[in-house]
């Protein structure tokens, strides 16, 4: 074989392979202007671990602690194999740095007293503090590579809309089996309070480094994928989904929504997936669901001014009960109100009330509380519910400044209802921790409160730290 055709031969090999490990590492680009505004606490980079250049990723701005609002930053980017992560504190030298969540097991190696660098072998959601500050800090959040998927609908189908540039005007078309946002700020100027309606059977899909300032409504539709690796900027909500079924949303960014980022009512066969949001407003809840039924909420990560995950009953215009919720793998942080809150809202008008029951939290961190005291797994039943057959199991709970772990309560609020709840029965917590370098003088005893006629029924703790039990009494009793 001639030997320039060799050379050209393991030169092309070479590229390719080269080409193939650049892929593993995918970065979303920024937009010129408009977008989200970027963060000069941080510097980050980041490469494969077999080798390769480094890879510059946007750091992002995000609000958060609406009681006193800091600025945290956080950077994203897509990996295929083990990466190397390197983060420059940009703002002044440190003496501590630790990564959490700490069941992860990453350890920071620090290069300078600005520097540190992270091995990652998988996709992970992770915050980076230094020397103890947790509201300037850097999250990271390393996605799994976007899969290719053959039979997905393509932009240039002509039942698909691509918005184009910040003032798509008209762009519709009748029955789109996709809606396409690709790199670039939209904002769909032509539509009253920058909202966008979904129909059935479509796909959304946010492109790397779209940036969509609007919020996504699917209402009365069935069949909806809202998908992709863009961000959903200052919404006033992120995703609403009413009155629908079978309705999944994966892998996009909410950043700092006015009110909640993920709003289910009434609607079935729901997923949600791979969700990373902050909020910093008051009532911006992360994700919460009324009168729901056959939802799962997988690998999110959620850090919010108001509570990460709320299941309720009849609120406003929704209406049934609530049923078969599985939350597994989340990262939960709230710097304001709970981790999980159960129960609060109802139909307090109807005598029998409404049962919200089957729900299972499993496998998730808290990574703080908001130090008032509240309860991180709180069960707040009011309004005639009926709450049945919860269960909390392999809860993982660090950064806590004061709470109690469990808050089981029969109650009734004039701020929240009028009436209080029915009934609490059939609750386990099982293997629920709490790192061991928080103070003991952080923890409060754990709640389980009942009212005259209308006690709270069976509980369990397995596997649960004896300090975390507790003393059940009713409230106004002696």
């Amino acid at each position: 074989m001639n030997r320039h055709v060799l050379r050209y031969i393991i030169l092309t090999l070479a590229l390719t392979c080269l080409q193939a490990v650049r892929a593993q590492v995918h970065i979303s680009p920024l937009p010129e202007k408009d977008g989200p505004q970027t963060s000069d606490l941080y510097n980050v980079r980041v490469r494969p671990y077999s080798g390769g250049d480094w890879l510059a990723v946007p750091v992002l701005r995000c609000d958060v602690n609406t009681r006193r609002r800091q600025q945290a930053a956080f950077a994203e980017f897509d990996m295929g194999e083990p990466v190397q992560v390197q983060v420059v504190r940009r703002n002044a030298p440190f003496h501590d740095v630790r990564v959490r969540p700490s069941q992860r097991g990453i350890s920071p190696i620090v290069i300078n007293d600005s520097t540190i660098e992270l091995i990652l072998q998988r996709p992970e959601y992770l915050s980076v503090e230094f020397d103890g500050d947790r509201f300037h800090n850097i999250h990271i959040f390393a996605n799994a590579s976007l899969p290719v998927v053959a039979d997905e609908p393509s932009p240039d189908a002509p039942d698909a809309i691509t918005w184009q540039g910040v003032a798509s005007q008209d762009v519709f078309v009748r029955n789109p089996s996709l809606i396409y946002f690709g790199p670039g700020v939209h904002r769909p100027k032509d539509l009253p309070g920058e909202e966008i309606k979904i129909p059935s059977n479509c796909t959304v899909y946010l492109a790397p480094g779209a940036i969509v300032k609007a919020r996504l409504i699917v209402d009365h539709a069935e069949n909806v994928k809202i998908i992709g690796r863009g961000i959903i900027d200052h919404p006033l909500r992120g995703v609403e989904i009413t009155f629908s079924k079978n309705v999944l949303v994966d892998g996009i960014t909410v950043l700092n929504p006015a009110h909640y980022t993920i709003y289910g009512g009434e609607s079935s066969d729901i997923t949600i997936r791979n969700i990373k949001s902050f909020s910093a407003r008051s009532w911006s809840d992360g994700i919460d669901l009324m009168c729901c039924r056959r939802v799962r909420i997988d690998n999110c990560f959620l850090r919010t001014s108001d509570d990460c995950i709320a299941l309720y009953n009849h609120r406003w215009w929704y209406w049934g009960g609530s049923e078969d919720i599985e939350v597994s793998r989340c990262i939960l942080w709230p710097d304001v109100a709970h981790p999980v809150n159960i129960g609060s809202h109802g139909d307090d008008r109807n005598p029998e009330g409404e049962t919200l029951r089957h729900v299972r939290i499993h496998d998730c961190d808290i990574l703080g509380d908001d130090a008032d005291s509240l309860g991180l797994l709180a069960i707040n039943c009011g309004d005639n519910n009926h709450i049945r057959d919860i269960r909390f199991e392999r809860i993982r709970a660090e950064g806590l400044r004061r709470c109690r772990p469990f808050d089981l309560r029969i109650f009734q609020s004039e701020k929240y209802n009028r009436a209080p709840g029915c009934c609490i029965d059939s609750i386990a917590f099982v293997d629920f921790t709490i790192a061991p370098d928080v103070p003991d003088s952080c923890i409060l005893p754990s709640r389980v409160e009942g009212m005259k006629d209308h006690p709270v029924g069976r509980y369990t703790l397995e596997r649960v730290s004896p300090s975390l039990m507790y003393t059940p009494r009713c409230a106004g009793l002696p």
